[in-house]
């Protein structure tokens, strides 16, 4: 697991939210063993931050990044490649959650309104219902990156 977190050196005291740029990656199974252990890492990390995992924000951010890696497993598969989940707060009150995959002839195309009786197809509505803004962009050579920013309520704890 690979964990960094950016301080500038002369930083005045204050939260830790406030005055670094924090960002988990992790390179995962295109597997659905790897997309239920991509969800759990996010939570993980995102208490490490200062959001417990009953908060809104943990919880909006583990359906988004189970949504989005359930697509990369299912939808942006490789054999023998994996996908790999970044979670990154640039800002006070933005998450951004990106998940990459080795498919970029296969981008995301939401469904308006899937059928009643269709068991699939509402993964992206729920990630639209609960970001702020998401969207997906190629990744060199081949793959491509989907992504979705949540909205940070409250400060993360400090450490």
């Amino acid at each position: 697991m690979k964990s960094e977190i950016s301080t500038p050196q002369s930083a005045p005291a204050a939260p830790a939210a406030a005055q670094s740029t924090r960002r988990f990656t992790q390179l995962l199974s295109s597997t659905p063993r790897g997309a239920r252990l991509a969800r759990l890492l996010a939570v993980q990390q995102l208490a490490q931050w200062g959001w417990p995992e009953t908060c809104s924000v943990s919880e909006s951010a583990a359906m988004v990044v189970a949504e989005l890696a359930t697509n990369a497993v299912t939808h942006g598969r490789v054999a023998g490649r994996g996908f790999r989940l970044a979670l990154v707060v640039e800002s006070p009150d933005t998450l951004r959650i990106e998940v990459t995959d080795l498919r970029g002839d296969r981008r995301p195309l939401p469904r308006t309104t899937p059928s009643t009786e269709e068991e699939a197809g509402r993964g992206l509505l729920i990630v639209g219902s609960l970001a702020t803004r998401w969207g997906s962009e190629a990744w060199p050579p081949a793959g491509k990156t989907v992504w979705a920013e949540i909205r940070l309520s409250g400060r993360a704890a400090s450490g």
